[in-house]
């Protein structure tokens, strides 16, 4: 699949952004992504709400093969071949696979808070333990100013 089908084929869903990815293309509206385009097919996101729609089709997830195992990506799922000549349905699907991957985003958002808080905190207690380091440094220097002169 090259770039000019792929807008060809989102003319009914609306504009789309195809860039490089892997072997293929990932597709995004709104700054989210929600399809590749690969070697192997064209690949829906797909979650929960979706998966059943895509198992009446008979599609599969994406899968990919490593020296040791087969992995599957339960996260995109083929689009069925009948709706690359129904643009129509076509753009039902992606606005089902944008919604999908929207979806995910705000599953995801706590995760990235709880991640940030992590690294403020870790970024205070070395701020303090710097802190301390120096106050002991200036102490250290204190006493040795007041052994040198008592010793004087």
């Amino acid at each position: 699949m090259d770039r000019e089908f792929l807008i060809d084929l989102f003319a009914d869903f609306g504009p789309v952004t195809i860039r490089k990815m892997f072997s293929g293309y990932g597709i995004s509206a709104d700054g989210t992504n929600f399809a590749l385009a690969l070697r192997a097919g064209l690949f829906f996101r797909a979650d929960e709400q979706t998966i059943p729609s895509f198992e009446a089709e008979g599609s599969g997830p994406f899968q990919y093969q490593t020296r040791a195992k087969t992995v599957t990506v339960n996260s995109y799922w083929q689009l069925p071949a009948r709706l690359f000549d129904d643009s129509e349905e076509l753009a039902q699907w992606a606005r089902a696979a944008l919604a999908a991957a929207q979806r995910a985003k705000v599953k995801k958002r706590p995760k990235a808070k709880k991640a940030v808080k992590k690294v403020a905190k870790t970024a205070k207690k070395k701020i303090a333990a710097k802190k301390q380091a120096k106050k002991g440094t200036a102490r250290g220097v204190g006493k040795a100013k007041r052994a040198h002169r008592s010793g004087s």
